[in-house]
């Protein structure tokens, strides 16, 4: 057993040790946890969060501050005693309440739950590609907003993973983006302690990292011993001075340092150490006290320093910045404007407005005309499309790309990596001063459900365009054809989901999209061409706002109601035509977005649905799962229950019964006509 250096100050061998012993009392009294990698990470953490990163206790919320993320979020007993030593708001009731119901120190970190955590880590990886994210948004914004001997934004991301991340693909993915571009200020210090819940990693993992990261692009430094802290420091200021790559820290760790039956052992990872345990690893670390969450006061000393060094941080950079508005008022206002997430005055001006002159138009094809007018004035919006770009219309055509050489750019390549975009995509919102966005074909949602997933439990404004959206995709077959998708996507809390009717409803889309900055949305378009509905004719577009609309109308109380999304509203309204000539009078409504539908009033509700017409249909190429709650018991679903199949998409609608002619098939039957 390896032990710490006899040279170094007992001052830091206690800073050390109680990160550990806090570590084992608190997962020891929730009697769940993992207490293994805190202990292994002490000194990193340590040397870190005390000797090298920005950051201010008081304030963790200041724009120029160093990010941490913990990405093996199995560590939360780490991050927590760090915030709770170095003088965030957490206190060590909070620490002794781990795990706990209404707690402030959640089994893993949780952005907005916990004061000082930047991000909700807990499926692994996803904290690595949240730091990618934000180091190209710390990037981003110093090129946009730095001017000579102004600098604004100026600060380093720093994140901590393992050997469970380091298997993950989506590390994989946001690695060769970060190394592709160069992402200096982009460090990771990486748990190397062979150790995952099966037992040694070489059961599985026997890969050279450091070879791999190195053919990344990725500077990597290598610590041989994981506790001698002069080496950790000299690494991460090494890693600190290259400016050309990301740096990989490699650290030669053992989980569980100290403890004498269960270090280096799996049985550290997930449960207790248990009470003889720890205090038979308290004593072989030397440690003065018995009792649990004993803090000495010489290591609360030390670490509270972090709170006098940071506000004289934060000041010094207060003072530049007031220099910086008095010399560039305009340029800092923006600046401001923009890591506050509000949108400049007639900011959707240049949005485009669609007629029936315009002619049958994809609602993807129109998704890029409404991006490109918005981007002339929200010059937050950034993002890209896994390799996608010319399918998806996602391209800001006043800008370039996002690269090495040109940080300005808003476009970025993501490459085939969607789940990698995913994760990056939350990043860039969490560090906040842009919009992300991202895109892809609808089928491939799957690859980034995960990263979805979390920002909806953060909720991030994050912006998803989805296109291709039904089997009218055609001929590349049911592989690339959804079809249960938007059920999976409408069962993740917090996600908002619009699907236009047209190239009018895909403007107002947009502007949703952009005035929600609560919760992750998704635009899910059309390939195939659709005719704009002539706003003269049907409902405002502007009803979307409210998720649901009456398009058509009988001038009496309607005998049916026929409920439609996306593009099969044209559809529905065609049918409703055809039953008004056989005596029944059907309302059309376009549904675009359940989730914006269920926040309006119940009385707007019943009004465009009226609970007395109990005979209804919906109208949507996909699964009708889901369906049920706005049809009843009677109703009736024109939808998809199985695969596609390769040929034209329009036979493919007529085929599966995507037709007015099935609308209306089954109206008469519902209606006994």
């Amino acid at each position: 057993m390896n032990a710490l250096s006899e040279s170094q100050p007992s001052v830091e061998k206690l800073c050390i040790n109680t990160i550990r012993t806090l570590a084992m009392d608190a997962v020891q009294k929730a009697n769940s946890g993992h207490p293994g990698a805190p202990m292994g990470l002490a000194p990193a953490a340590y040397v870190l969060w005390t000797m090298i990163m920005k950051h201010n206790p008081k304030n963790p919320a200041w724009y120029d501050r160093d990010r941490f993320v913990l990405s093996g979020g199995h560590a939360s007993m780490l991050l927590y005693s760090l915030l709770h030593l170095t003088g965030y708001d957490l206190s060590l009731n909070d620490l002794k309440n781990f795990r706990q119901w209404k707690s402030l120190t959640p089994g893993h970190p949780e952005y907005g739950i916990t004061t000082g955590v930047e991000t909700t880590a807990g499926p692994l990886g996803q904290g690595f590609a949240n730091a990618v994210g934000m180091a190209i948004a710390e990037r981003h914004l110093a090129a946009l907003y730095n001017r000579p001997e102004h600098e604004i934004v100026n600060h380093y991301t720093y994140v901590m993973c393992g050997d469970g991340d380091m298997m993950e693909g989506i590390t994989s993915e946001a690695a060769s983006t970060a190394g592709h571009l160069g992402l200096s200020r982009l460090i990771c210090l990486y748990d190397d302690n062979k150790i995952t819940i099966e037992g040694k990693t070489d059961i599985a993992f026997t890969e050279d990292v450091a070879l791999r990261f190195q053919a990344y692009n990725w500077h990597v430094v290598k610590v041989e011993d994981g506790n001698d802290t002069a080496a950790i420091l000299e690494a991460i200021r090494k890693a600190k001075a290259e400016t050309d790559r990301p740096s990989l820290i490699a650290l030669s760790t053992h989980i569980a340092y100290g403890s004498p039956n269960k270090q280096d052992s799996p049985d550290a990872h997930g449960a207790p150490l248990g009470e003889e345990e720890i205090l038979l690893t308290k004593k072989n670390l030397g440690w003065p006290e018995t009792e649990p969450f004993s803090i000495p006061d010489a290591a609360l000393a030390e670490y509270r320093k972090c709170i006098e060094e940071g506000s004289t941080a934060e000041a010094e950079w207060q003072k530049r910045f007031d220099l910086y508005k008095e010399a560039f008022p305009d340029i800092a206002k923006e600046l401001f404007r923009s890591f506050n997430g509000k949108l400049v005055e007639g900011w959707d001006s240049a949005v485009p407005d669609f007629s029936v002159q315009d002619g049958p138009m994809a609602t993807r094809s129109a998704s890029g005309k409404v991006l490109n007018g918005l981007s002339e004035n929200v010059t937050s919006l950034m993002g890209g499309s896994a390799d996608l770009a010319p399918s998806n219309n996602t391209i800001i055509n006043s800008s370039h790309d996002f690269q090495k050489e040109s940080r300005d750019g808003r476009n970025i390549r993501f490459g085939v990596r969607e789940h990698g975009m995913g994760g990056i995509l939350n990043g860039m919102a969490l560090h906040k001063g842009i919009i992300p966005f991202g895109a892809t074909f609808f089928v491939f949602s799957d690859y980034l459900r995960p990263s979805i997933r979390l920002a909806s439990l953060m909720g991030l404004p994050v912006k998803y365009v989805f296109t291709h959206d039904s089997i009218a995709v055609g001929e590349d077959g049911p592989t690339h054809q959804p079809v249960e998708h938007l059920a999976s996507l409408r069962a993740i809390p917090g996600l908002v989901i619009i699907r236009p009717a047209d190239a009018t409803e895909t403007a107002e889309a947009w502007r949703q999209a952009l005035m929600i900055n609560h919760a992750p949305v998704a635009l899910i378009l059309s390939r195939q061409k659709l005719p704009v509905l002539d706003q003269n004719e049907y409902g405002s577009a502007q009803g979307l706002a409210k998720g649901a609309y009456i398009l058509a109308d009988s001038e009496g109380a309607p005998d049916l109601l026929i409920i439609a999304t996306g593009s099969e509203v044209h559809i529905a309204l065609a049918a409703g035509k055809e039953l008004a000539s056989k005596g029944i009078s059907a309302r059309v409504v376009s549904m675009p977005s359940q989730e914006l539908f269920k926040e309006t009033s119940k009385e707007y509700q019943n009004s465009i649905l009226p609970a007395e017409v109990t005979a209804r249909i919906a109208v949507e190429a996909g699964s009708p799962m889901g369906w049920e709650s706005y049809i009843g018991e009677r109703g009736k679903v024109v939808g998809i229950s199985k695969f596609g199949a390769s040929a034209p998409g329009g036979t493919l609608m007529e085929q599966y019964g995507i037709t007015a002619e099935n609308i209306i098939q089954k109206a008469m039957d519902l209606l006994g006509r």
